[in-house]
């Protein structure tokens, strides 16, 4: 076993980096569209490659709960627009620890909806996760900024979204699954595009944005928001199918590090002292709580 950890760790390390490299490309882009456009490209492409892979293996299911692959799909979208948002908008370190959260909200969602026993180790987790959300986001007792809310949220969908995983993954080929989240990621903001185009609100900015054609460089950039995508989800899948998964989600935390020191790249600022101390509690809430899976 020891040989598939040390395979596991090292294919979570490089989705890790692959993760903070999406980001990266994704912040790049918002300078130029809306992050519901970024959204929208970030999931065609990975529709595309889904395709080709049913294509090549049909699916082998059974079926038989539409209604929750399409929450699990909305709550994914919803999550990953959300998310893009405020890598545009905040440090890309901040933005990747407040989607971090969702293993926080999932052990939450697991113990209310499918009943998963949650230990006192796993609870003290949660607690500490909460605190560390209080620190990062300078929560005052008076009032929370628009990122900050949507960074919790983004938490909270993507929590949704793996504890839906769960119940799917029984009736569900892996990749319906990414599917209804890639696919309805990707009609969503066409939808939204649409209807921008008549009718737009600049508070809720998160939500409407018309569609610009990219220009040339940009095309790269969304080649690049793709591939690296797309290698995240492949050596994230890879790690945790060859290693335990309370290790390697201890591991995944690693992307919150890649994604500080890419940002700094990028100019962002080095996070303060309470963000830091948010990070490092949200990190060990995800350890507790991860370790309930060993």
């Amino acid at each position: 076993m020891t040989n598939d950890v040390s395979l596991g760790i090292k294919y979570m390390l490089f989705a890790s980096f692959c993760f903070a490299c999406m980001g990266a490309f994704a912040k790049q882009l918002s300078g130029s569209m809306s992050s519901l456009e970024v959204v929208f490209f970030r999931n065609v492409f990975g529709v595309v490659l889904i395709l080709l892979s049913i294509y090549k293996s049909p699916l082998n299911q059974k079926g038989g709960k539409p209604l929750l692959l399409i929450f699990r799909g909305l709550a994914g979208f919803i999550a990953l627009l959300f998310f893009f948002y405020n890598i545009a908008n905040i440090p890309l370190g901040e933005a990747m620890t407040f989607s971090k959260t969702s293993t926080i909200f999932s052990a939450v969602f697991a113990y209310i909806f499918v009943k998963e026993k949650l230990a006192f180790r796993g609870w003290l987790g949660v607690f500490v996760g909460f605190i560390g959300i209080l620190f990062i986001t300078k929560f005052d007792g008076s009032s929370l900024d628009k990122t900050d809310w949507l960074g919790i949220l983004s938490g909270v969908g993507a929590g949704l979204a793996y504890t839906s995983i769960r119940e799917l993954r029984k009736y569900y080929d892996g990749r319906t699954i990414v599917m209804s989240f890639m696919g309805i990621g990707t009609i969503g903001p066409l939808l939204l595009m649409i209807v921008s185009e008549f009718y737009t609100n600049s508070k809720y900015d998160y939500i409407f944005g018309t569609f610009v054609m990219p220009k040339s460089s940009d095309w790269i950039v969304i080649v690049f928001l793709g591939i690296f995508a797309t290698l995240a989800q492949i050596f994230m899948t890879k790690a945790y199918s060859v290693a335990k998964a309370g290790i390697i989600g201890t591991i995944s935390y690693a992307n919150i590090a890649f994604s500080i020191i890419v940002g700094l790249f990028l100019g962002d600022k080095f996070p303060d002292i309470w963000v830091i101390l948010g990070i490092v509690l949200i990190v060990i809430s995800g350890v507790f709580v991860s370790s309930k899976k060993n």
